[in-house]
């Protein structure tokens, strides 16, 4: 991270946004152990605007890395890491967002255990506790206090992620929430601000297009089609996302969770505008920066005045926490209900607040051993998407289209497995790239096919046998 110049005032802006935290955070009532609903899914009331802010400000959580592609491919990273994840957001909007709000269940392995057996919920939910690790936004949270307080990382690591999980233990998704409701207009003021300091220095888009590399300007970025066609392929995890199935669950109604899904691609559009922009600025301003992954805090240092880089330092933490503290009480929700109720009738509300430590304390060891967030969110897309993508789609079908427990089951174990092993295969040859998997073959690609492999010889068979697997009731607890 490049070395930073805080004034007094952008200090204080910081302390601000901790109050801010702080303040949402106590003021909520503490939900008693026998509320499972309000504690897990806010009691099912979560209004339009509040759902609109809390999956966008969840969804949008790597935003250094979003300013590394910004820099090195222009409006590349807005067709390969936005575009694809507003078409596969319209699809969940239009037809699983209804869905999921009317079956009104809690999480994803609910969903799972009803249309396909306990074995294939207790995987599920170890597949979900993977991919809604939050480790890789601990690492970002903890690398961003560095460059503004200095000291060792594994401090700001802990610090950072503590700051961020400690007051969902008290008010659950509600209060996950209400700070995500200021977070989600942080990080719209704080790049909107760079913008417009940007837009006062270089000019408007004509002006900035006139000044940039042709490959920029390419709906490419100059990447290679097999690459941008693999991260088409990872934009599959939001059809699997547990986020946007909690958040659907919590909804007042199914039309709130369509409706919200449908604004928040707007708001998700709008926030793109802001940071593909400020990435092609930074590319012109600064076009020899020797780590672009610094783009947005090296182009803030160079434009921004004191208060106002406290304010767009304070919307780029507000990006990353708000993924933080979701995923991880995504992640001690799978602990508490999906893994500890489901196997022994533990009391959800309190394993999932124990959860929220051991979320917590996972997630900072993890962080600290991370060399890469772009090739972790590769790696966790291309190995447990695969494996839960096809059970979940298929849970929300008609009966006719579901395989067998037990191929589902094999499904999700070599959809999951296969890729696991064609990454250590091509780490043990010196990268994880097709060029060293065997036969060429992406990782995610293994994956889904041995997936829908399985899923196909189950439906036969359960067609062959004239009978499906029954609907099992969920209980809720």
């Amino acid at each position: 991270m490049i070395s930073l110049h805080f004034a007094l005032a952008d200090y204080c802006v910081l302390v601000l946004y901790a109050l801010a935290l702080v303040f949402v955070g106590l003021r909520q009532r503490k939900v008693v152990s026998s509320e499972a609903s309000a504690f897990l899914v806010a009691g099912r009331g979560l209004t339009l605007p509040a759902f609109v802010a809390t999956l966008v400000a969840t969804w949008y959580g790597g935003i250094l890395g979003v300013g590394e592609l910004a820099y090195g491919s222009g409006l590349g990273a807005w067709t390969v890491f936005g575009l694809p994840y507003y078409v596969f957001a319209l699809i969940y909007a239009l037809w699983l967002a209804p869905k999921v709000r009317t079956a009104a269940r809690f999480t994803i392995p609910d969903t799972l255990e009803a249309a396909h057996g306990k074995p294939v919920a207790l995987l599920g939910a170890v597949l979900v506790f993977f991919l809604v690790a939050p480790a890789p936004y601990a690492l970002m949270t903890g690398t961003l206090l560095q460059a503004i307080f200095g000291g060792p990382l594994w401090l700001c690591v802990t610090l950072g992620t503590l700051l961020s999980v400690v007051f969902v233990v008290r008010g659950g998704l509600e209060t996950d929430v209400r700070t995500n409701l200021v977070q989600f207009l942080l990080m719209f003021l704080g790049f909107g601000l760079l913008v417009a300091f940007c837009f006062a220095k270089v000019g408007g888009l004509p002006t900035l297009a006139a000044q940039l590399p042709a490959t920029h300007k390419s709906l490419s970025g100059g990447n290679p089609l097999p690459y941008i066609l693999v991260w088409y392929c990872i934009a599959l995890w939001t059809l699997a996302d547990p986020g946007f199935h909690q958040r659907c669950s919590a909804a007042e109604s199914p039309k709130v969770a369509q409706r919200g899904i449908l604004v928040s691609i707007v708001c998700w559009a709008l926030f793109d505008f802001l940071t593909v922009s400020a990435g092609c600025y930074a590319r012109v301003l600064l076009p020899h920066l020797e780590k672009p992954i610094d783009a947005y805090p090296a182009l803030a240092e160079a434009l921004l005045p004191p208060l106002a880089k406290g304010i767009f330092w304070v919307g780029m933490l507000a990006t990353v926490m708000s993924t933080l503290i979701s995923y991880a009480f995504l992640a001690a929700t799978t602990i508490g209900r999906d893994l500890a109720w489901r196997a022994w009738k533990a009391d959800q509300v309190l394993w999932t607040r124990v959860g929220v430590g051991i979320a917590a304390l996972l997630a900072i060891a993890a962080a600290l051993a991370l060399p890469s967030v772009v090739g972790l969110w590769l790696a966790i897309g291309s190995a447990f998407v695969p494996g839960l993508l096809v059970p979940l789609l298929t849970a929300y079908a008609p009966t006719k289209w579901r395989a067998r427990p037990a191929f589902t089951l094999a499904g999700m174990v070599l959809g999951t497995g296969l890729p696991l092993l064609w990454m250590v295969i091509g780490q043990s040859k010196g990268a994880m790239d097709a060029a060293h998997y065997p036969f060429g073959i992406e990782a995610i690609y293994v994956g889904l096919g041995a997936s829908l492999l399985c899923w196909a010889l189950g439906l036969k068979k359960e067609k062959a046998a004239g009978s499906c697997p029954q609907l099992l009731a969920t209980r809720e607890g």
